[in-house]
């Protein structure tokens, strides 16, 4: 198999090669592709990699369509690991299905989700799989939604959360859990949920929520944020002729990190496409801020401490099974392991080798796919469990 991994060299792409380079693929990887804007990033995969004849590094700019088809062609599958909010996801996402190359994604907060469901057809005429959102939040996440879902006969409501908690010593130094306009847009823009059985916007940080959990995350207070998984998964086949009218996503950063991004927000930071003029110079204040953050993180390096990342992901369903009132729950868990040493995000970018690697292992079934439409429980929570991520589901009388 040959698979290119646009943007591979990037926060979260680093990690999907790290997976798919391991002894846990399930599929026989013959090339992978890594075309990269960033020289310094690909010279740093080659320090590491290098020794990987399977390996092709090369500079892209994705605006460049002869460069970007050639990338393409001839691949089995195009992952698209460039940050959706650089705008570029349509483009990419046409140029796969122009090259006949099957596509995944990271989703991107949903912000073209809809959009590409649209193209269903034009993929499977050409016999081409598309699955979207397939990391941890989109993608895991939809698969959980599915499994609560698979345990009822009615549904009322499902709803899903993702909380992190770091424990270790205060970190003097912002870093960013994946790239930081993904988080400035889940705190800064309104937010589409699933409500009396239709898509309702909702204002940036409402829909609060106090939950308590196990510790390390202990009391958590919860919010709305934009997402993919509430704009598909209450519409899937399977889900919806179950009757559900509330579908929700939430989530919780550790509580220092949280007032960091609320306070930049309140700055003005969630605009952080609409230009300014300094000095007579007009810049994106994104621009500004991903230099100060990581030159800051540059500058300070030897001030951040070792913490360790704990991770839960679950999804809370309401119905009856048997006409009988029940409550539904799955849950992942993904706790400090030595397996996750070099990942940025690692539940992140496994969950998007292992999407990867399912959708070639079973040849790739033509259209267009939201995961929960697409997967299969049991074979994805296996290569979950290879991964030393926790899987927890039950049922109970409600």
């Amino acid at each position: 198999m040959k698979i290119t991994v646009l943007g591979g060299a990037g926060m979260m792409g680093q990690g999907i090669i790290r997976d798919l380079l391991s002894d846990r693929a399930i599929i026989d990887i013959s090339e992978l592709r890594v075309p990269d804007a960033s020289p310094e990033r690909l010279a740093a995969l080659k320090a590491e990699f290098g020794a990987d004849k399977r390996l092709r590094l090369s500079q892209l700019d994705v605006t460049d369509a002869a460069a970007l088809d050639g990338a393409l062609r001839g691949s089995d599958l195009c992952v698209n690991s460039v940050p959706t909010l650089a705008g570029h996801q349509m483009r990419i996402f046409e140029a796969a299905l122009n090259a006949g190359t099957h596509y995944t994604d990271l989703g991107g907060l949903g912000t073209y989700t809809v959009k590409q469901l649209e193209w269903r057809d034009r993929f499977r005429d050409a016999g081409l799989c598309a699955v979207l959102g397939v990391g941890a939040d989109p993608g895991m996440s939809n698969v959980i939604c599915r499994a609560v879902a698979d345990q009822l006969d009615e549904i009322d409501s499902i709803n899903l959360y993702w909380a992190a908690e770091l424990t270790g010593p205060e970190n003097p130094v912002l870093v960013p859990p994946y790239s930081v306009s993904t988080v400035l847009a889940e705190y800064a823009h309104p937010s589409i949920q699933f409500h009396g059985g239709k898509h309702v916007t909702c204002a940036p940080m409402t829909g609060v929520e106090t939950l308590d959990l196990p510790e390390p995350w202990g009391r958590c207070e919860f919010m709305y944020s934009p997402h993919s998984e509430q704009l598909t998964v209450p519409l899937a086949a399977g889900i919806r002729e179950k009757g559900i009218k509330e579908f929700t996503w939430k989530l919780h950063l550790p509580h220092r990190e949280h007032e960091a991004w609320v306070g930049l927000v309140k700055a003005g930071f969630g605009e952080f496409d609409d230009p300014v003029t300094v000095g007579g110079v007009t810049v994106r204040p994104l621009d500004v801020l991903n230099a100060v953050i990581f030159r800051n993180i540059e500058k300070n390096a030897d001030r951040i401490p070792a913490q360790d990342s704990h991770e839960i992901h679950f999804a809370i369903g309401r119905g009856r099974k048997g006409g009988k009132p029940v409550t539904a729950r799955c849950e992942v868990v993904v706790r400090p392991n030595s397996l996750y040493d070099g990942y940025r995000d690692a539940a992140t970018s496994m969950n998007a080798s292992i999407a990867a690697q399912l959708l070639l292992a079973g040849g790739g079934r033509p259209g267009v796919f939201a995961p929960e439409e697409f997967f299969d429980i049991p074979a994805y929570f296996r290569e979950l469990g290879k991964r030393h991520f926790e899987v927890r589901s039950n049922v109970a009388p409600a």
